[in-house]
C-alpha cells in the first residue's frame, strides 16, 4: 500500500529551522500498529496522519513511541498540508481530534494561527531529582495537566542547560517546559520529553497552551511573542483568550513523495 506523505517545517522562518513534522493523509484509518510503525520509521518528534470527514478532518499524532493528546506543530503542519497541497478553498480547517476536542487552524497573512485550548499551570512542589536532572535550581515549578512548567531567571539560563535526559525520563510527568524572559522577545522555553520518545523537541506548540497564560497574566498584556531556543529554534505568536489560545507560526515545506506500507 502506497501512501502520501509531506514532511514540512513548522513555526520555521526557512527550511533547517523550526520543527520538522510529518503528515501522512489516509482515505481511511489504519490499524494503531501500522500507524505507530510509520511514525517510528520517520523518526520525528511527531508524525500526524489525517482522515476527510465532512467539511474538516480527523487528526491523530503519533511520536516514535506512542500517540499523544494534542501537538501544535504537527497540527500547524497538517493545516499546511490541506491548505497548499490538498486543495482546501477558504481560510479555515477544523481538525476534529480524540483528546482536545475540535481545532481550527485559520491562515493569517504568511502565518497559520492555531485555536487551542489554554492550560494554564498551578504552583506546584518541584519533584524529588528535577533541580539535579536539569543542572539548575528552578525559581518556580508549576504543575500544568501532563508537564512540569520550570521558570529560570533568564535567556541565558534557559539556553545553557543541558539536562541530565535519564534522570529527567524517570521524572513522573509527560514533560518538563523550562521558561524565563526572553532578551529580544516576551520569553523564551525549551521541552523536554524523553518519555515519549522526543529527548528534546525543536518547537512545541502544545507547551505554549501552558505558556501563554502564564506569561499573559505575569507581563499583564495578552498578545506575546515567543522564542523556543532549542538548536534549530522556532517563532511563535501566542495570544490568551481566556478559555483558549492562539498560537501562530509559520510553514516552510521541505519534502513530500509516498511511503510503502
Amino acid at each position: 500500500m502506497r501512501l502520501p506523505l509531506y514532511q514540512v517545517d513548522a513555526f520555521a522562518s526557512r527550511v533547517f529551522t523550526g520543527n520538522p513534522a510529518a503528515v501522512c493523509p489516509l482515505d481511511a484509518w489504519l490499524d494503531d500498529g501500522t500507524l505507530q510503525g510509520i511514525a517510528l520509521e520517520n523518526n520525528l518528534s511527531e508524525t500526524a496522519f489525517l482522515v476527510a470527514v465532512g467539511d474538516g478532518w480527523e487528526l491523530r499524532w503519533f511520536t516514535p513511541a506512542t500517540e499523544v493528546k494534542l501537538c501544535g506543530h504537527a497540527t500547524l503542519a497538517s493545516a499546511w498540508v490541506v491548505f497548499e497541497r490538498l486543495g482546501r478553498a477558504g481560510s479555515e480547517v477544523s481538525f476534529d481530534t480524540r483528546w482536545s476536542g475540535v481545532l481550527r487552524v485559520e491562515k493569517r497573512g504568511d502565518r497559520l494561527a492555531m485555536d487551542l485550548p489554554s492550560r494554564p499551570p498551578r504552583v506546584g512542589v518541584a519533584p524529588q531529582g528535577l533541580a539535579a536532572s536539569l543542572g539548575v535550581d528552578p525559581r518556580e515549578v508549576y504543575d500544568s495537566e501532563e508537564d512540569l512548567l520550570v521558570v529560570l531567571r533568564d535567556e541565558t539560563a534557559v539556553r545553557g542547560l543541558t539536562p541530565d535526559l535519564s534522570a529527567l525520563e524517570a521524572l513522573e510527568a509527560r514533560g518538563v517546559i523550562v521558561t524565563a524572559p526572553g532578551d529580544a522577545c516576551d520569553f523564551v522555553s525549551r521541552y523536554f520529553a524523553p518519555r515519549f520518545g522526543v529527548p528534546e523537541d525543536p518547537v512545541t506548540g502544545s507547551a505554549h497552551c501552558v505558556l501563554t497564560p502564564y506569561w499573559a497574566e505575569r507581563l499583564g498584556k495578552p498578545e506575546l511573542a515567543a522564542r523556543q531556543v532549542s538548536t534549530r529554534g522556532g517563532e511563535l505568536g501566542c495570544e490568551d483568550r481566556g478559555e483558549r489560545v492562539t498560537v501562530a507560526g509559520r510553514v516552510v515545506p521541505y519534502l513530500e513523495g509516498t511511503i510503502e506500507v
